[in-house]
């Protein structure tokens, strides 16, 4: 071969190597962020913004320009807003950038409590010129009321049909649910029921003022024991945790032609809590719970510090590489959730893993 020939190809490799190492990055988990229920969105201006449930009763920001150092921006949503319609509880909240302006879903006990529920949580929307606030509710309520409390609100815009759906999870407060699991809790003496909260799909309207149609019942725990995914969504009530089975804080994307709703289950407060997912052809599904769950889960029996990992979100990268963005928590953190994030890969089969949880650096 030409000398020159093979001293130009040899530049150019070592060009090419040197530009895959100058792209890359490593982060360090857990992230060193005090939030629960995470949710990052990589602004227009190529900003990264990370929202979150705290201890306020509202929420706060923090910014980056590659997901690694994170600046506090401090409070962008509180109960000063004048159209506030929330009382306390705050949580989950989700920022999207659409036409130049910022909307931020979230959940909230309602002050409108003729009742007295001791859980009554609706979603509403607040709208901001800015990632970092301050957010204005858009409506004095709720964007719409089911009947009974929901939380965990995930949107997902389908620009090719100009639809917009909500997605949400009822929460177990008040409905009880005959399964084989309640039937087990019931014969052990554990349980005289067990509650279940069930995820739920919508379209609403495009300025969000309400719902078009009926919501559609979309994933729900196992009722029969013969399911490969009862033995894992039930682990707080065969654990003798808690009289609840959980199916909350969903996220859904589409990769190619299939959408793909991830969700947790398990007491949002204990050492199983875990993701999942299910896919489907269409927004509204049917969707189908994938065989390969849990895909994130505790890390202890392997010698690991992480339990509790759940309510996940995709953050799609530039470069096509896709990030699961989650909390959890370590032994040495006690109860403080932390935010974790791990490489996501879908395979040719359309198999969805979560290389974690890591502790330490993961390279993306």
């Amino acid at each position: 071969m030409n000398k020159i020939i093979l001293l130009s190809l040899i530049v150019l490799l070592s060009t090419a190597c040197s530009f895959n190492k100058k792209n890359q990055a490593q982060l360090n988990n857990p992230i060193s962020i005090p939030l629960g229920d995470p949710f990052i969105i990589q602004a227009s201006d190529g900003t990264y913004y990370m929202y979150g449930t705290s201890e306020i009763n509202g929420f706060k920001a923090y910014s980056s320009k590659d997901l690694i150092n994170w600046t506090d921006r401090g409070v962008i949503y509180d109960k000063s807003d004048e159209k506030v319609w929330g009382k306390d509880c705050f949580w989950a909240p989700e920022v999207y950038e659409r036409n130049g302006k910022f909307y931020l879903w979230y959940s909230a006990n309602w002050m409108e409590n003729p009742t007295n529920e001791a859980e009554n949580f609706r979603i509403g929307v607040a709208v901001s010129d800015s990632p970092v606030g301050p957010f204005k509710n858009i409506y004095d309520h709720p964007v719409f009321d089911p009947g009974y409390p929901i939380i965990d609100a995930n949107i997902y815009f389908d620009d090719e049909h100009n639809k917009t759906y909500l997605y949400y999870s009822r929460c177990c407060y008040k409905n009880p649910v005959e399964s084989d699991a309640s039937k087990w809790a019931q014969k052990k003496g554990w349980f005289n029921e067990i509650e279940e909260s069930w995820v739920y799909g919508v379209e609403i309207k495009p300025d969000y003022s309400d719902v078009i149609g009926e919501p559609q019942l979309l994933l729900r725990p196992p009722v029969h024991k013969e399911d490969p995914q009862y033995e894992w969504e039930s682990r707080s009530v065969t654990n003798h945790e808690v009289n609840r089975r959980w199916t909350e804080g969903s996220f859904i994307f589409k990769e190619n032609d299939t959408f793909y709703m991830m969700y947790s289950a398990n007491y949002f407060g204990g050492k199983d809590y875990a993701v999942g997912y299910a896919t489907g052809k269409h927004p509204l599904g049917p969707f189908k719970k994938a065989s390969n769950n849990p895909v994130l889960q505790k890390n202890t029996e392997n010698d690991g510090i992480v339990t509790g990992t759940g309510h996940n979100m995709v953050l799609h990268l530039p470069d096509h590489q896709k990030l699961c963005v989650y909390h959890a928590r370590t032994k040495d953190g006690g109860n403080q959730r932390i935010v974790f994030i791990d490489k996501l890969n879908i395979d040719d089969e359309g198999m969805l893993k979560v290389d974690g949880p890591t502790v330490g650096k993961v390279t993306y």
